[in-house]
């Protein structure tokens, strides 16, 4: 896996976003955690741009630790890589004693690493096992959600996760086709997708196995239910003047995490006071106007840039007590 190749989504708008934040003062120690290192493009650029700055990097993928080490490796101490998911943010910043931090970046969705490993099968264009584990160490494969869940709970999954409208008509071939044969590669599930639907369906919307393949991965990874533990979790480790930023790839995740940064930034005081008290006054501060979308150039230079969504806050206030 080539590291050159590797071009991070919107990294100067990102690194823009949080400087206010790490440019710290008087030689004061700056903590910035990347809660999804992949291969480190946007770490290395912290790292670079901000020399006064200490990198906490979060992975649930062994892989992406390995070789985000050997990029990161010129910076020294000053980058400490946790093998966690990102929800487990508090119980890393307590293990390194660190109480607040100044930056929090997420680049959430897959990493290009592991799209770009045919044998992780996340990619619906090439024929792969069907794992979509994040970290193979743990956890069950794709191959045994689709072989093992309920119909209706598999119908659920590609309704909620997927957004798709066919689920129905999928799930019916998929506990066909299961009964005759168990599932194990992505290229069978592709073509039985193709076959379900009407061809209406299949005129829209790029490749027709795309909103499967992305509800089969967040339902593998946890990955809704981890980012509403996680996005809180990582205002709360904010300090004051502290800032997040946010990549989304998917309108569920970005919706999840707009709900989060919104309700930051709203006062809690009861309707009707004349003056709002210090306790029911805004957490946050939003930092985008709604979501960012890259540029058409970003977009031209890095195609999986697409579909992102950037949003971020500031933390103004500490919590009440």
């Amino acid at each position: 896996m080539s590291q050159t190749r590797h071009v991070p989504v919107m990294l100067q708008r990102c690194l823009d976003l949080l400087a206010p934040a790490l440019e710290a003062p008087d030689g004061a120690t700056t903590h910035v955690v990347d809660c999804t290192l992949g291969l480190g493009g946007h770490s290395e650029a912290l790292l670079a741009r901000f020399p006064g700055v200490r990198l906490i990097a979060l992975d649930r993928d062994p892989e992406a630790l390995r070789l985000s080490a050997e990029r990161l490796a010129p910076f020294g101490d000053r980058a400490t890589l946790v093998h966690a998911v990102y929800d487990e943010l508090p119980e890393v910043l307590d293990r390194l004693g660190v109480p607040r931090v100044q930056g929090v970046l997420f680049d959430l969705g897959v990493s290009s690493m592991q799209l770009d490993e045919a044998d992780r099968g996340f990619a619906y264009a090439q024929d792969a096992p069907l794992d979509m584990r994040m970290d193979q160490t743990t956890g069950i494969s794709a191959a045994e959600v689709l072989n093992t869940y309920p119909p209706g709970e598999l119908v659920r999954i590609l309704r909620t996760y997927g957004e798709e409208k066919q689920a129905k008509r999928i799930v019916s071939a998929v506990v066909r086709e299961r009964e005759r044969e168990p599932f194990t590669t992505s290229a069978r599930l592709v073509q039985l997708i193709r076959d379900a639907l009407p061809q209406a369906a299949k005129r829209t919307g790029g490749n027709p196995a795309k909103r499967t393949f992305q509800a089969l991965r967040i339902e593998v990874n946890g990955e809704l239910s981890v980012l509403e533990r996680a996005i809180p979790a990582a205002v709360a480790a904010l300090a004051v003047g502290g800032r997040i930023a946010v990549l989304s790839y998917q309108s569920l995740e970005d919706r999840l995490v707009k709900q989060v940064l919104a309700a930051g930034a709203a006062t809690t005081a009861p309707p009707g006071l004349p003056l709002v008290p210090e306790e029911y006054q805004p957490r946050l501060r939003l930092l985008t106007r709604g979501a960012e979308l890259p540029t058409e150039d970003e977009v031209a230079e890095n195609r999986r840039a697409a579909p992102a969504r950037l949003r971020g806050a500031e933390r103004i206030r500490e919590d009440a007590r």
